[in-house]
């Protein structure tokens, strides 16, 4: 008999698949109902005795279930009278704080994190430069720029907008996979640039924001001209200078981050 065949005739039965317990079974119904968009944020689920009754289970069962989701992002459990399971849509934040955690359990730098935009908002810009909405994508950095530019002086609200810059960068080229990676990354990273900022001295980092803000302003002349291999180039170059100037002698790994959450 040839090696890796059956006698004929005869069946190959595969291992059944374990099934799921329970919790495991009211946890998926909810989390397909919330991410399909039937439940929304805001929505409440009602008190543990509704969902004990919707689901035919025990106390300690419905718990597990709402635990798993808990943990998750998608639900908080509000306790007293006026409580009850309330729905939250995933989003970035809940996304890069899980992120950051197996980042952590791997001790991987900051920098790592750093040099994954700079692979990935370059090949962005690249798109933008050679779309045909290159002009409409150019006049909403230059907004997002004004915004920045607001905030100046305002190290964390800085972070925020200046985050808000990179999403929608990458957002515009049209990749959804790329635009959710990128909104995990910057997550991150613009706490990063919110402790950096705190700690050096106010007047040497608003003008290392100036700086940024003039080659993002660069980079919107280069998109609208339409000079994909200009504006990618000084795209990759800029990543990198920010990332140096970010991190400085501070080659943080993640877990330094996981408290600003």
């Amino acid at each position: 008999m040839a090696k890796g065949t059956t006698p004929r005739g005869t069946t190959t039965h595969r291992p059944a698949t374990k099934p799921r317990e329970k919790p495991q079974q009211i946890a998926d119904e909810l989390r397909r109902l919330i991410i399909r968009g039937e439940l929304d944020e805001g929505d409440s689920l009602g008190h543990e005795p509704d969902l004990i009754e919707r689901f035919g289970v025990s106390r300690p069962s419905l718990r597990e279930a709402l635990r798993i989701l808990e943990a998750e992002g998608l639900i908080s459990v509000i306790r007293g009278v006026r409580g009850g399971v309330v729905v939250h849509r995933p989003d970035q934040r809940q996304t890069a704080r899980t992120a950051a955690l197996v980042l952590q359990s791997r001790n991987v730098p900051l920098a790592d994190v750093f040099e994954a935009r700079t692979i990935i908002e370059p090949a962005a810009v690249r798109l933008l430069s050679l779309g045909r909405n290159r002009r409409a994508c150019a006049k909403r950095l230059r907004t997002l720029i004004s915004e920045e530019a607001a905030a100046i002086d305002d190290p964390e609200t800085f972070g925020e907008a200046n985050a808000h810059f990179h999403e929608e960068l990458v957002e515009m080229a049209g990749n959804q996979t790329l635009t959710i990676v990128t909104e995990m990354l910057n997550e991150v990273v613009a706490r990063a640039v919110t402790i950096v900022s705190q700690t050096d001295l106010g007047g040497e980092s608003a003008a290392t924001r100036r700086r940024g803000i003039r080659s993002q302003e660069r980079l919107a002349d280069l998109i609208e001209s339409g000079d994909a291999d200009a504006a990618e180039s000084h795209w990759r170059t800029h990543m990198g200078v920010v990332g140096r100037v970010m991190l400085g002698q501070r080659a943080q790994t993640v877990v330094d981050l996981l408290d600003h959450f």
